[in-house]
């Protein structure tokens, strides 16, 4: 067996609380939108602050952020999207998914260090297509999703560019990115992020429906009632967890969940499931794989639709991709998305540092934080010596261990405090105290995302 390498674990998140989810969860990488540009407009999405901590916060933990640039944009909107992305590049984003050929030369001409990957949108359903994209920059394609995993091969091998695939979730009827329906009955158009899913109605097809010979069409049938009410362009929902062996041994970089408009708790629990299951593989290749029933019935339970397919990886169409019955989901288990909820969704983890800070009349102040090997120094104002009262290492110790909002943490039996107490002692301003934490916190962060 060849060499297997660890495919990226990609999660959804269509508001803070699903990221910190997803990265609890064990999320490799977390994909967003901001308030603009995105496919899913209707997703609660991310201020600009918000998207900035989320880069700064799964680049602690060494994971990384994309963010959604894939809707096409119009010319006049051209003019907001330098200073809405601006921001995100400068905090280090590591990649934007983009549709809009115009979008796309936009970033590689103002954005150089921000990984282009070419959206779904894109309908990239070949290697010469691929190849294209590669010469034009693309770290990444994500293919239409109505591929099959060896056509998925084809284009890693020989376009030799990442590949990124849609592992779980919903599926459209339509070619990826090809989709006009919402536009025309609607009046809301899913290539601007406002599809209103029109292939999950109901309609009447006169006659009824029968299966044909081939398995491959429907037809009027003489056994069913006229005028009866299906749901024939609504696809079952993706999950190929048992198939996880042969997309891990396709060489695909990066598994993809769909879902930016699913709740934190589905977010957190499929990825565990994910994780759980690609991490296993790995462990022991040649072990028998063999998915828990309990785990296929956590994902089932998990907002997925009443029936379930493996996409397009082993096969072209067929009638048991489509869920003609009522396609909305089965419902939830309020005990398992407690239990997710408890387990996952607690909020910011913070990582302990450790400390040391120098003191003494007549020189600069330094602080040094450390996180495992990562470790940043600051200098500050020059120490004074006390006139009156003299600030004692309890007293520095207190006001270095408020690290407040940040994403870190300090015991005192991490912090060192080198200074002398003898008279007269040392004074510093509080405010240039806080100001040494405060730039040494900063600094430390910057370190860390330049390295995740």
């Amino acid at each position: 067996m060849k060499d297997l390498q660890r495919p990226e674990l990609l999660a959804p998140a269509g508001n803070y609380e699903a990221f910190l989810g997803a990265i609890s969860a064990g999320a490799d990488a977390v994909y967003l939108g901001g308030q603009k540009f995105g496919a899913r407009a209707y997703a609660d999405n991310f201020d600009t602050q918000q998207v900035i901590r989320a880069i700064n916060y799964a680049h602690l933990y060494g994971r990384k952020l994309y963010m959604t640039v894939n809707t096409l944009v119009k010319e006049e909107e051209f003019d907001d999207l330098y200073d809405y992305l601006a921001p995100f590049a400068q905090a280090g984003l590591d990649g934007v998914i983009v549709q809009d050929f115009g979008v796309w030369g936009f970033v590689k001409e103002h954005f150089p260090n921000v990984e282009l990957h070419a959206s779904t949108q894109m309908a990239v359903t070949g290697v010469y297509g691929a190849r294209l994209l590669k010469k034009m920059g693309a770290v990444r394609v994500v293919p239409a999703r109505e591929l099959s995993l060896q056509e998925m091969i084809d284009i890693k091998e020989k376009a030799g560019i990442e590949v990124e695939a849609f592992i779980h979730g919903a599926m459209c009827y339509c070619y990826s990115g090809m989709c006009l329906f919402s536009s025309i009955v609607g009046g809301r158009s899913g290539n601007r992020g406002r599809c209103a899913q029109p292939c999950r109605l109901p309609y009447i097809v006169h006659g009824g429906l029968s299966q044909s010979a081939n398995d491959r069409s429907f037809s009027a049938s003489d056994n069913t009632s006229e005028d009866d009410e299906y749901y024939p362009l609504s696809l079952k929902d993706m999950c190929t967890i048992e198939i996880i062996p042969s997309l891990i041994e396709a060489g695909i970089d990066s598994f993809k969940i769909e879902g930016r408009m699913k709740k934190p708790e589905y977010v957190a629990g499929v990825v565990s499931i994910y994780r759980k299951y690609i991490d296993k593989y790995l462990e022991d290749p040649k072990a028998p794989f063999k998915v828990n029933p309990k785990d296929l019935d956590v994902l089932r339970h998990l907002y997925l639709r009443t029936e379930i397919s493996q996409g397009y990886y082993q096969r072209h169409n067929s009638r048991d991709m489509v869920t003609l019955s009522s396609p909305g989901y089965s419902g939830s288990d309020d005990r398992l998305i407690a239990s997710i909820r408890d387990t996952y969704l607690t909020g910011e983890k913070k990582r302990e540092i450790e400390a040391y800070g120098y003191f003494h009349p007549g020189c600069e102040s330094m602080l040094t934080l450390s996180l495992g090997d990562v470790s940043v120094t600051v200098s500050g104002q020059v120490v004074q010596e006390a006139s009156k009262r003299p600030l004692s290492k309890e007293d520095l110790a207190q006001r270095i261990m408020k690290l407040g909002d940040t994403f870190f943490e300090l015991r005192k039996e991490d912090l060192t405090i080198d200074m002398d107490e003898s008279d007269p002692g040392i004074f510093m301003p509080v405010k240039e105290i806080n100001e040494l934490r405060r730039c040494a916190c900063e600094k430390l962060l910057q370190e860390l995302s330049r390295k995740a």
